[in-house]
């Protein structure tokens, strides 16, 4: 008896620690802060991408662009990630180029880029 006893005693504390609830519907509330840091991770991004693309646009037509020539599609991005940013737009001008040689060395007729 006194085995039961101290068994009852020690799941009644135990549900008590724990936080057992006696059936009532009362449900805590979710926080929506993860949708909100999705959507804004997804915006980031969106963002970054569109500053690499408008660094690799300014560096096509001026190689003598510097960090400080920053594209205004930058504005609010991390300042941590600047150069990053930088060399993903020289990166991707660099690639277009490369592309452009490509396409013009695989065509025999073509004579936009000079071929020593």
């Amino acid at each position: 008896m006194k085995t039961r006893a101290t068994a009852c005693a020690a799941l009644l504390a135990l549900a008590a620690l724990t936080g057992c609830s006696s059936g009532s519907d009362d449900k805590p509330e979710q926080p929506e802060q993860p949708a909100a840091t999705v959507t804004k991770t997804l915006d980031t991004a969106a963002a970054r991408k569109a500053c690499v693309d408008a660094w690799a646009e300014l560096l096509q037509g001026d190689e003598d662009l510097g960090l400080e020539d920053e594209p205004s599609t930058c504005q609010g991005l991390p300042e941590d990630d600047r150069i990053d940013r930088y060399m993903d737009g020289l990166a991707q001008r660099n690639q277009a180029n490369r592309d452009e040689v490509q396409a013009c060395l695989d065509d025999p007729a073509c004579t936009s880029v000079p071929i020593p």
